[in-house]
């Protein structure tokens, strides 16, 4: 709980009413690409992840490590449990058909055949919320449109096209044969005709923020950053713009499109990759409704890895959350084991010291894994390794 003297009741009220009630997340902000480079994930490893959208704990399972997805919103859960039981009860076509194209005419049919494979729990939030894959009722026609994250995407597309009015541009840079010839179109043609500062002080707004899962710690962070939310947003633009085709990188493709390419999607929606986890890597995954310190509170055997995502920027006010849960962490990390983690700021030093001196970082692999990061969203990137588990 906040100190409600400090200003931020507001902000956090809102962050809670978002975060508690809603589909945040429809698809994974973290490259999975970087993760596999800096963990080295085998069949030996028992990985702990926040599910986020689930995306990459399939991708993590695709390794063929066990997976612990920990999320403290149940319909994060619940679209994880969602796409295990299509991988397990349906054919490809069908499972890309909502996964990949975002919906289809035939999602209660689809539905119907894979939701005696769903639990109890998620099978009641879908029972109603399948409609985000019907293409005539879902906002946007298209699954990736809904949820927080998905209305925030579609009202950028809206002002990108009808009020800065360079979608034909957009459609131009899409097209780029090169990164080159992409940057190129991107700063004679864009970069400055993107944003306005209404659009920019919007985005960096407590609510906005909120429905993109970003709580007012980590927002603070980004404004403290040199050259504030402007800088932080045109700084992630220039790199995405350079790190890859906008094309391939589904991240942000999907949010223009509404949809993936059978090229440019997350591994687990590639055919091959599909039937991999049919064949019995999708049952490698377990899933756990609650925060990170409850989860490992009731883990008995060790865990060799850990990707703590960004979340722990959320609990910067509260030192005391980031000991218990590392505590946590440092009880069940099996000899040898590492961590992963990303943060809104440039560096690890919000963390206690009390846990700093326990972790030994490999900062300048972390520093090079991080520039080959395709979303482009976070200060830093941090591997370490257990010095005193």
């Amino acid at each position: 709980m906040p100190d409600l003297r400090s200003g931020n009741w507001l902000d956090w009220r809102v962050f809670e009413a978002v975060s508690r009630n809603n589909l945040i997340y429809n698809q994974c902000w973290e490259d999975p690409a970087v993760d596999r480079q800096a963990l080295a994930l085998t069949p030996a490893d028992r990985v702990l992840v926040i599910t986020s959208a689930g995306c990459n704990a399939l991708d993590y399972a695709l390794l063929g490590a066990r997976v612990l997805a920990v999320d403290q919103n149940p319909r994060q859960n619940h679209l994880l449990e969602l796409k295990r039981a299509g991988i397990r009860a349906l054919d490809f076509e069908s499972f890309f058909a909502l996964f990949g194209e975002g919906g289809s005419g035939r999602a209660r049919e689809i539905y119907t055949a894979l939701r005696p494979a769903l639990p109890e729990p998620a099978r009641g939030f879908w029972d109603w919320e399948i409609r985000l894959f019907e293409p005539e009722r879902a906002r946007g026609q298209s699954f990736y449109y809904g949820g927080t994250s998905g209305l925030v995407a579609l009202v950028v597309q809206w002002y990108v096209e009808h009020v800065a009015k360079v979608w034909g541009v957009v459609e131009r840079i899409l097209a780029a044969e090169t990164i080159e010839d992409q940057v190129g179109i991107y700063t004679s043609e864009l970069r400055h005709r993107l944003f306005g500062a209404n659009l920019l002080r919007l985005l960096g707004s407590p609510s906005v923020l909120a429905l993109l899962g970003v709580p007012a710690p980590q927002r603070r962070m980004v404004h403290a950053a040199s050259g504030g939310f402007a800088g932080f947003i045109y700084g992630c633009l220039d790199h995405v713009m350079s790190v890859s085709l906008l094309r391939q990188n589904y991240f942000y493709s999907v949010y223009l499109n509404g949809r993936y390419t059978r090229d440019s999607c997350p591994e687990y929606l590639k055919e091959a990759n599909f039937a991999r986890l049919k064949a019995g890597l999708v049952d490698r995954i377990e899933t756990f409704t609650g925060t990170v310190t409850e989860c490992l509170a009731r883990q008995e055997e060790p865990v060799t890895a850990f990707v703590l995502l960004d979340h722990m920027d959320w609990m910067v006010p509260q030192p005391r959350l980031l000991e218990e849960e590392w505590a946590g962490i440092f009880a069940i990390a099996a000899p040898g084991a590492r961590v992963i983690f990303r943060s809104g700021g440039p560096d690890a030093r919000f963390l206690p010291t009390s846990i700093l001196r326990r972790l030994a970082f490999a900062r300048e692999r972390a520093a090079a894994l991080h520039r080959q990061d395709r979303v482009g969203t976070y200060g830093s990137f941090h591997i370490a390794s257990f010095a005193n588990v």
